[in-house]
């Protein structure tokens, strides 16, 4: 299991006006599940700084109103692009505007 966690990738993503306005900082939680590498280089193993460019790439491909949409499109660009069996994206949005919660958050999972 390859994990990545407390991504933080600012982005223009919400339904309220003022979040596609100023835009807002979201977590990105990712695992993948991937086989151990073959040995102890990077080229052996998922490397940590392509797996943030591409949840980077899907959040700054376009607006999504919806947190869901979000984690779900990031989870499909990972199972195409890595070589893993199971993915598993979760989005949390820090102090939510119009309620008092630490944070709000929505998790995709695929399969390849």
């Amino acid at each position: 299991m390859l994990e990545l966690h407390g991504l933080e990738v600012f982005g223009y993503h919400g339904v309220l006006p003022e979040e596609a306005r100023d835009g807002q900082v979201l977590l990105f939680d990712v695992e993948l599940e991937v086989n151990e590498p073959a040995g102890d280089q990077v080229h052996d193993a998922v490397d940590y700084r392509d797996l943030a460019a591409a949840v980077e790439e899907v959040s700054n491909g376009r607006r999504y109103d919806l947190i869901e949409t979000l984690a779900a499109a990031v989870a499909g660009l990972l199972v195409e692009r890595f070589p893993t069996t199971r993915v598993r994206v979760r989005v949390r949005k820090p102090r939510p505007a119009g309620i008092a919660a630490e944070w709000a958050g929505a998790t995709a999972e695929r399969r390849s």
